[in-house]
């Protein structure tokens, strides 16, 4: 303001020189005067245009160079301009991070929605428009409800109670494949929510799977045990001769052994996931399993059907497996056993071990049972699946065996193949990768 001042000052100063030199010989002292007038006069003008090209420039909001010298309106200029400079870099600090925001919502595995107070659709991440099936360029802007129309929803978002979440079908539900989606609302702002949506298809058939395999163990368990009950007041209770004691002595062992069998298939599949994957250091002699297998064999087709069935065992390359010998085992032998089961005692079973043209190895079991339909083969490994319930329940199987081959497989980068020909027999294919296999 000092420079200002002085300024204003020296130019009425040269203004009065001026006019006292020029009208000297009539009146100095009002030439003087006037000169003094006017040089504030022009100071003012000159003043005025520069607070002009400011406020224009101002106006305008441009961020480019306004030189405006030294002084009063050059320093506010240079402030304004440092002003809007630490702005800008603010607003862009802002939008980088209002852009990472965004980015981070959308890597978020669940679905995020933001919805006004009117409940339209501000903005959604991918995994939303997946789970919903929006389109950023079509439904921004749109009321959820009008897009998701779900009466469970609908209900939800007009109780404005939101401190649980709801179960709803996501956009892709069918009968065949359900999808479920777990959707909460979160009020935030004036009147505004942000919905989290989660598939939790997953989830929903792990737990129905393990409430199936409760009931399933349970009536598993529960069958024996209530013959064996039975059997047990029987001889408690009734005068019974010793070749009479000795027929029920013999089925109460059956059922015992059944139940053995049960939690030895059940202690196998608990170690089977429990356990961390079988070393690749270790090698399988698949030519001595087999050995072992092919004596087992005979054995449970005496014990089964009274006599020894036709099972022929082929060993085409002496190639052995890196694994774990325990698990391959229980694994072939699952796959024998089945065929033992559900092939008649007059039929043939056929039981190789080859190399394919690629390079990998192959173990097939194949028998001249009854078949499976097409409809069954797909969950044929799933726990305590039976085509026929009656039929494998007398031959002593637990409904695990096809189970446990699947996550040995699984455990051994190998692939469990099944074809099947109803009438005409099953082969079951177990196919190890050529890195787990080593020359014998």
């Amino acid at each position: 303001m000092f420079l200002r001042f002085v300024s204003f000052l020296l130019l009425q100063g040269l203004g009065g020189i001026a006019g006292y030199f020029l009208v000297q010989r009539f009146e100095p002292l009002w030439g003087a005067l006037a000169g003094a007038l006017a040089g504030g006069f022009l100071w003012m003008l000159l003043d005025s245009a520069r607070g002009f090209r400011l406020m224009r420039w101002l106006q305008a909001g441009e961020s480019t160079e306004l030189h405006l010298g030294f002084g009063f309106w050059g320093e506010v200029a240079d402030r304004t301009r440092r002003q809007m400079r630490s702005r800008e870099r603010r607003v862009a600090e802002g939008d980088t991070k209002l852009q990472d925001f965004l980015a981070a919502l959308q890597a978020s595995p669940n679905g995020v929605v933001l919805l006004d107070a009117a409940g339209r659709i501000e903005w959604f991440n991918q995994m939303a428009g997946q789970h919903f099936g929006f389109d950023a360029r079509r439904d921004m802007l749109q009321h959820f409800g009008n897009l998701v129309r779900d009466p469970g929803f609908a209900s939800y978002y007009a109780g404005q109670e939101f401190s649980h979440g709801l179960v709803m079908p996501g956009r892709e539900n069918t009968g065949s494949k359900p999808v479920q989606l777990s959707v909460h609302l979160h009020p935030y702002g004036e009147g505004r929510n942000l919905l989290l949506s989660r598939d939790i298809t997953a989830l929903e058939q792990a737990e129905a799977m393990r409430r199936d395999f409760v009931a399933n163990v349970s009536h598993e368990i529960r069958t024996p045990l209530t013959v064996l009950a039975g059997f047990v007041e029987t001889l408690q209770t009734l005068p019974l001769d010793e070749t009479e004691q000795g027929k029920y002595l013999g089925l109460m062992s059956q059922q015992a052994t059944r139940m053995q069998s049960l939690v030895d298939d059940l202690l196998t599949l608990s170690r089977l996931e429990g356990s961390p994957a079988p070393s690749g250091a270790d090698l399988v002699d698949m030519v001595q399993l087999l050995q072992q297998c092919k004596q087992e064999a005979h054995n449970l087709s005496v014990l089964l059907w009274g006599r020894a069935q036709d099972i022929q065992f082929t060993v085409a390359d002496a190639v052995a497996v890196t694994g774990s010998a325990t698990e391959i085992h229980s694994a072939v032998f699952n796959l024998i056993g089945n065929a033992i089961r559900y092939t008649p005692a007059d039929k043939s079973i056929v039981v190789q071990w080859h190399k394919t043209g690629d390079g990998e190895a192959e173990l097939s079991v194949q028998d001249t049972g009854p078949g499976i339909a097409p409809e069954h083969l797909p969950r044929l490994t799933e726990r305590f699946y039976r085509v026929d319930r009656s039929r494998s329940r007398d031959t002593g199987g637990t409904g695990l065996g096809l189970a446990i081959v699947k996550h040995v497989a699984q455990r051994h980068g190998a692939e469990l193949l099944i074809e099947s020909v109803p009438g005409r027999g099953s082969t079951f294919r177990l196919r190890f990768k050529a890195a787990r296999l080593r020359m014998h």
